[in-house]
């Protein structure tokens, strides 16, 4: 068989070329994507800087850089600083690193990730408190104008003067916060579903009675929000306050040792800033809890001028029971709570209900007296 040259098929080099010419120019036009998402993502801090400075909360970074290509914009702020100008007295803060990554494809949500220790001071003053943790995250969905979602995780948070030595503020082993825009209510009628976890968690400075490691589970729904741009929080508790907001505790459970309260109610602030509304609470091992809450100690009588309104309600229940119980003073506010509190029974173990009332600040647990709420604003 002869071959004929002329008639073999000719070769199209061009074709090779072809998909190796389509992935350079797709390389080199999402590069140039790359490189025009970062730079806005960098104009919007900025912005969103000089936003905060306006309401007194200043961030520098010591050192900024933009990285994350090709499919990530990552922003690392090396040795940021805080000033809370805001805050009386200003407040500065001192972290190691902040790093905000956001995918390419979704830049509306951020992840940042922040890495110890968090140091606070005066402006221009040695640290006063210390905080440290092994894992500390947070995450944001939405925009300024729309803002979605945001949440706060922590693992092995802990706070304490700076100074060696010091016993600690606060030391929890997880916490979690959850807060999310509930469908279709901003701007006009703001609602916004709040989840709050801590596990074995402590804070001795704040009483007795977070002396113990305890874990809660919090769900509440916050109404009357309607400003979310920077300002003051005293501003904006004032704001809150004055457009009817109030804080809605769907459910409650927080668990101490061998005591487990639930509760469920309504919180808001006085005009002069204080407390009010009620929670009702399902307690059980109330014997173990009331005397811290009550200032009792175990082997110390009550204070009567602190169960006289006790005493008065178990009259007006029972005429001339009070009487006969105002001698008894050991256990006299437990003793108390357990006959006025209607029996409930909490994951399998008995326990009372009791209103937790707070009026213009002043806390009262069923019919004891708790003393008085510093106010918000």
């Amino acid at each position: 068989m002869t071959y004929h040259a002329e008639l073999a098929p000719r070769r199209r080099p061009w074709l090779i070329a072809v998909p190796l010419v389509l992935v350079v120019v797709l390389a080199a036009a999402w590069s140039a994507f790359w490189y025009y998402a970062s730079r806005a993502a960098e104009a919007r801090i900025n912005d969103w800087q000089a936003q905060q400075a306006k309401a007194g909360r200043v961030f520098s970074c010591g050192a900024q850089t933009v990285g994350g290509y090709p499919f990530r914009i990552e922003v690392r702020c090396g040795d940021a600083t805080v000033e809370l100008r805001d805050t009386q007295p200003p407040v500065a803060l001192k972290l190691k690193e902040i790093l905000v990554v956001a995918q390419v494809w979704d830049p509306k949500r951020l992840i940042a990730e922040f890495t110890g220790p968090l140091t606070t001071s005066d402006p221009g003053q040695a640290p006063s408190i210390n905080a440290t943790w092994t894992l500390a995250q947070a995450s944001v969905r939405g925009t300024p104008a729309m803002p979605e979602r945001a949440s706060i995780v922590a693992d092995d948070l802990k706070l304490a003067g700076a100074a060696p030595g010091n016993p600690p503020l606060f030391d929890a082993k997880h916490v979690e916060f959850h807060a999310r825009m509930q469908f279709g209510s901003w701007p006009h009628n703001p609602a916004v579903d709040l989840a709050v976890k801590l596990n074995a968690a402590s804070a001795p400075a704040l009483g007795p009675y977070t002396r113990d490691p305890l874990d809660a589970d919090i769900l509440a729904v916050l109404h009357g929000m309607k400003d979310l741009a920077p300002k003051p929080l005293p501003a904006r508790l004032r704001e809150w306050q004055a457009a009817g907001g109030r804080l809605e505790i769907q459910s409650a459970r927080l668990a101490q040792g061998d005591a487990l309260a639930t509760a469920t109610g309504t919180l808001a602030l006085s005009q002069r800033g204080r407390l009010d509304g009620a929670l009702q609470l399902n307690v059980a091992g109330l014997e173990k809890i009331l005397p811290t809450l009550t200032g009792e100690r175990k082997g110390t009588p009550p204070s009567l001028d602190r169960a006289a309104p006790a005493l008065s309600a178990v009259d007006r229940a029972v005429p001339g029971l009070g009487a006969r119980l105002a001698p008894q003073a050991q256990g006299l506010a437990t003793g108390l709570l357990g006959l006025l509190g209607r029996p409930v029974e909490i994951e399998g173990k008995r326990g009372v209900t009791v209103p937790l009332r707070f009026t213009d600040g002043a806390a009262s647990f069923g019919p004891i007296p708790l003393g008085q709420v510093p106010p918000a604003f």
